[in-house]
């Protein structure tokens, strides 16, 4: 009997470490600054640790509680997952964050088996306006809102 309870907390908690160090390791490039002064290796540091250590507590999880197993692995999501995300990177300067932000979450809700493209479109109109709120108005990030017809 294998002394891993949990194979799924296991694995996830494995790459939420890797994922949380690599931050980490990057960030050792950037200059930290203080608490008061964050620099801009402040964030990615923090949030780089925080990830380590709930990928920490996932493994130690994983030898105390009985979990789910490891299924196969289903290539449709994740190509649609993987495919939505790259497309709205290559569109976002033409169409706009808002009509981008609709098309990523309506395309990559497609990837589960319980769309419902009613909701997929009331949650990709709620994240366009949170994120052209937050971004374009709250931060201001020089990224195009609507498409530019000239």
């Amino acid at each position: 009997m294998s002394f891993i309870r949990g194979p799924k907390d296991f694995w996830a908690g494995l790459l939420f470490v890797a994922v949380g160090a690599f931050a980490v390791i990057v960030a050792f490039n950037y200059p930290m600054g203080t608490a008061a002064r964050m620099g801009p290796g402040y964030f990615p540091r923090a949030l780089g640790l925080l990830l380590m250590v709930l990928g920490a507590m996932s493994v130690f999880r994983s030898f105390r509680e009985k979990g789910e197993g490891i299924t196969r692995w289903k290539l449709r999501p994740v190509i649609i997952t993987l495919g939505s995300t790259v497309i709205f990177g290559l569109i976002l300067q033409h169409v706009g964050l808002a009509l981008s932000t609709v098309f990523l979450v309506f395309a990559s809700s497609a990837a589960s088996h319980e769309f419902r493209p009613l909701e997929a479109l009331i949650v990709g109109v709620s994240m366009a306006v949170l994120c052209t709120a937050v971004f374009v108005y709250g931060i201001s990030v020089q990224i195009p809102v609507w498409p530019a017809f000239s």
